[in-house]
């Protein structure tokens, strides 16, 4: 697959992949989604690598959900991912569970650390969460964008923190 928005590399038993759409803030497209999963289901299947690194380039981790790529959905009048690509199923078939947008995560055999820079928002706190060990540069800002938008918490968001940062801080999240 060509790699388009999303940079992979290997080094000293390291996968690191990078979210490479700094003029969008690496907001978070089809085509990402599709590049993002690739490129970890060749991270999970390369016997060399024991670690896994999500990080951003520039001055974000990710801004959430592409809103500009909404306008293409609408357009067409369905989601319409414009890939043809097979997607990649990393950690499927651990559990049913797991066998899901982001929870996969939970399904893959190596960590995944989120190393974030500057800005989380949305659709990306998911990301962050769904890693096993989350890293933030100093200054980094973490947002929920659902509650804003009167829309609801994106995939599982809610269970996740309060499991992570308590019932308290997640209500003032979510």
């Amino acid at each position: 697959m060509e790699l388009t928005v999303v940079m992979y590399s290997v080094c000293d038993a390291i996968a690191m992949i990078t979210l490479n759409r700094p003029e969008r803030m690496n907001a978070w497209s089809a085509r990402m989604n599709l590049e993002h999963r690739f490129v970890l289901d060749q991270a999970e299947r390369n016997d060399s690598v024991r670690t896994i690194v999500v990080t951003g380039l520039g001055r974000a981790f990710c801004a959430g959900a592409d809103s500009h790529a909404f306008e293409g959905h609408v357009a067409h009048g369905a989601y319409d991912t414009r890939v043809s690509d097979e997607v990649a199923t990393p950690g499927y078939s651990v559990r049913p569970e797991f066998d899901a947008d982001f929870a996969y995560h939970f399904g893959l055999s190596k960590p995944v650390i989120a190393a974030t820079n500057v800005a989380v928002a949305g659709l990306r706190s998911v990301l962050a969460c769904f890693a096993d060990l989350r890293f933030a540069a100093a200054g980094a800002k973490f947002t929920t964008a659902h509650g804003k938008l009167n829309l609801p918490a994106e995939l599982g968001l809610p269970w996740l923190l309060r499991r992570m940062i308590g019932i308290t801080r997640a209500n003032e999240c979510c």
